[in-house]
């Protein structure tokens, strides 16, 4: 079903989601320890259908160490049109030396000048996504 004006939201297919995410790089993470949900803005690179990106110990870190089921989601919005991504599935830190030389060949960098050693990799299990043609409410009455 194509956006328009009758249908100002269209449901994205999987291979739609993933050229956005990858066109992407900036997004929140979202996490869940014991019932308390936290969101975390992050940069990040899709590459080989997963979502890699940079952090430093923290409070992040360790909500993704004890519960490894996170959801995450970037978006877009224009002049006429705005679309969301979201991603669920499995955070890993990635802690095996090849996964690490693999991903530090990946075009991320720190958004701000600090230091992020540590690289996690979410492998989505499931990716769903929406695009919306933008204007002014309809007549509601």
């Amino acid at each position: 079903m194509e956006t328009n004006d009758l249908y100002p939201v269209h449901v994205l297919d999987e291979e739609e989601c993933w050229d956005l995410l990858i066109s992407s790089s900036f997004g929140r993470l979202a996490l869940s320890i014991a019932g308390e949900p936290d969101i975390y803005p992050v940069n990040f690179v899709a590459a080989d259908r997963r979502l890699v990106f940079r952090t430093a110990e923290g409070t992040k870190l360790l909500e993704l160490t004890v519960n490894n089921k996170v959801a995450f989601e970037t978006d877009g919005i224009g002049r006429d049109e705005a679309w969301s991504v979201v991603a669920r599935g499995r955070a890993r830190v990635l802690e095996h030396q090849a996964d690490i030389d693999a991903a530090d060949q990946l075009p991320l960098r720190p958004l701000v000048p600090t230091l992020k050693y540590i690289y996690v990799e979410i492998v989505p299990e499931t990716v769903s996504g929406r695009r919306f043609t933008l204007g002014p409410e309809p007549e509601r009455y």
